[in-house]
C-alpha cells in the first residue's frame, strides 16, 4: 500500500505540461488490433491503465515494442488467443474496449465484467446492443463471462440509447471493417472519441461525421499500419487550472488544447477564476478574487456536467474543491454518475461547508480554509481533486490508496513537487 503525505499551504509557480489523453490512449491501443500492419502510437502517458492494458494485449500474442517512455509501435498480426486474463481485464473498464475490435479481428472474444471507477452504475448493456445489431451473437455463462461470437460484421444501423463513450467506440471499431455502411445514431462526441476516430481514418477507415453525435462508416476489408499522437489529455489541464485557483499560483499549462476547453473555461469563469489563453497554452495568474458568480435574478448558480459538448463529468470532483475557496454558494449537479458525489464527506472532514443534498447535487458554500485530514481515494477524479485541497489546506494531509491517482496521472507527486509542492510517496 502506498499514500501520500501532503503538507498544504505553499503556493506553486512555474509550467506544466499535460500528459496524453488516457480515455484516448485506452481506446486507441484496442484498435491496433484491427491492423495488419504495425503501428506506432505517441504520447501514451505512463499511469497503471495504461500499463494493464498492454499486459492484456501482450497476452493476447500482440508485439509491442517500446520505442521511448510514451512510445510504442505495436504488431498485432502474431494474435494467438481472444480469452483474456480476468483478473487483469477485471482491473480496467477499458479492457471491454478489446471486444468490438477482436470479434471484428477474430470473431470471438471472452470477457469478463469490466472493472475501474465505482462511481455509480455503470452498465454495459449499450455496448452489447450496438455489437448484436452488427451481427455479433453474446451470452454471459455461469462464470460471469460475456462470450461473444460473430460470423462476420455487416454495416446496419445503430441508434444508442445513451450516448455512452465506449460503446460509441466499441461500435466504430467493431463497424470499420464491416461490410457495407453502418450509421451510428446518438454517437458520443468527446475529444477521445475524434482522436480514435482520425487515428483509424489513419489506417484507412473510411468515416464520416467526426464530431458529431452521427457518424457513417463504410466497412474497408483491412487497415494499415501508421503513426499517431495521442492529444493532451483536457481532464488533466481541468485539474491544473483548479490546483492554481485553489492554491493561489500562477501556473503555465503548456501545450493544454485550448479548442477542446470552451466549457471548462466557462465553468470555471463562473467561480471567478481568470484563465488567459496564450497560443496552445493556457497562463492562470495567481490571487485571484474567486467569487461566485450570481444568476441575474440573485438565485445559487449551478454547475452541472453532461455529454460533450457540456463540462466533462470527470472535472465536478475538481471544481467541487475550487467552489470551497470561492466567495458565494454553487450548486455541483452531477447528473451522469450517481455515486461520484459521495466523495464529498472525505472533503467535509477538511473543513468544507457543503450539503449533499441527495446522490447528484451538493451546495457548496465558500470560502472555507481547509484543514488537513486522513483521508482515502476512492476514484481517479476524486483523488485528484483530494489530493488538489490538500494542497490548498493548512497543516498535513495524508491521502490513502493512491493507486487510484497512479492510474490516471503520470507520476503526479514528482510534477507537483517540481512546481514547489511538497508531497511525499510512503510505501507501507
Amino acid at each position: 500500500m502506498q499514500k501520500f503525505i501532503v503538507e498544504g499551504g505553499f503556493p506553486l509557480s512555474g509550467s506544466i505540461t499535460p500528459s496524453g489523453n488516457k480515455n484516448e490512449a485506452l481506446p486507441v491501443l484496442a484498435a491496433s488490433l484491427l491492423a495488419h500492419e504495425p503501428v506506432t502510437i505517441r504520447n501514451v502517458p505512463d499511469i497503471l491503465d495504461i500499463a494493464i492494458m498492454r499486459n492484456l494485449l501482450v497476452s493476447l500474442g500482440v508485439k509491442i515494442k517500446q520505442i521511448d517512455k510514451h512510445s510504442f509501435r505495436i504488431d498485432s498480426n502474431h494474435l494467438r488467443t481472444t480469452i483474456l486474463e480476468s483478473e487483469q481485464a477485471k482491473l480496467i473498464r477499458g479492457s471491454f474496449l478489446l471486444a468490438g475490435p477482436l470479434l471484428a479481428r477474430r470473431k470471438s472474444i471472452d470477457l469478463p465484467a469490466p472493472g475501474g471507477d465505482r462511481i455509480g452504475l455503470r452498465p454495459v448493456h449499450t455496448h452489447l446492443e450496438a455489437l448484436e445489431k452488427l451481427g455479433a451473437e453474446i451470452t454471459l455463462n455461469e462464470n460471469g463471462l460475456y462470450q461473444m461470437r460473430s460470423n462476420g460484421f455487416k454495416g446496419t444501423e445503430i441508434y444508442l440509447d445513451e450516448a455512452s463513450v465506449m460503446a460509441t467506440e466499441n461500435a466504430v471499431m467493431a463497424a470499420v471493417t464491416a461490410e457495407g455502411k453502418t450509421s451510428i445514431y446518438n454517437a458520443a462526441c468527446e475529444p477521445h472519441v475524434q482522436g480514435l476516430c482520425h487515428f483509424l481514418v489513419i489506417l484507412g477507415a473510411s468515416i464520416q461525421g467526426i464530431g458529431s453525435n452521427l457518424l457513417i462508416i463504410e466497412g474497408v476489408q483491412k487497415l494499415r499500419g501508421g503513426e499517431y499522437t495521442i492529444q493532451s489529455d483536457h481532464t488533466e489541464v481541468g485539474s491544473f487550472i483548479g490546483l492554481a485557483a485553489v492554491t493561489g499560483s500562477e501556473l503555465r499549462i503548456k501545450n493544454a488544447g485550448v479548442k477542446y476547453l470552451r466549457m471548462t473555461r466557462l465553468m470555471f469563469e463562473k467561480l471567478g477564476v481568470e484563465i488567459k489563453i496564450e497560443g496552445n497554452d493556457l497562463l492562470i495568474p495567481k490571487k485571484q478574487k474567486l467569487t461566485v458568480k450570481k444568476d441575474i435574478t440573485g438565485g445559487i448558480p449551478k454547475i452541472d456536467d453532461s455529454p460533450w459538448p457540456g463540462f466533462p463529468a470527470d472535472l465536478t470532483s475538481i471544481i467541487t474543491v475550487v467552489a470551497t475557496q470561492c466567495s458565494g454558494a454553487v450548486l455541483i449537479f452531477e447528473k451522469m454518475f450517481e455515486s461520484r458525489l459521495f466523495w464529498v464527506d472525505k472533503l467535509i472532514e477538511m473543513g468544507a461547508q457543503i450539503i449533499l443534498c441527495d446522490p447528484h447535487r451538493a451546495v457548496v458554500s465558500g470560502p472555507t480554509q481547509l484543514k488537513g485530514a486522513r483521508v482515502s481515494s476512492p476514484d481517479i477524479r476524486a483523488g485528484m481533486a483530494l489530493l488538489i485541497a490538500a494542497l490548498g489546506a493548512k497543516g498535513t494531509t495524508e491521502i490513502q490508496n493512491i493507486d487510484q491517482i497512479d492510474r490516471g496521472y503520470e507520476n503526479i507527486e514528482q510534477r507537483l513537487n517540481d512546481l514547489g509542492a511538497k508531497i511525499q510517496r510512503v510505501i507501507e
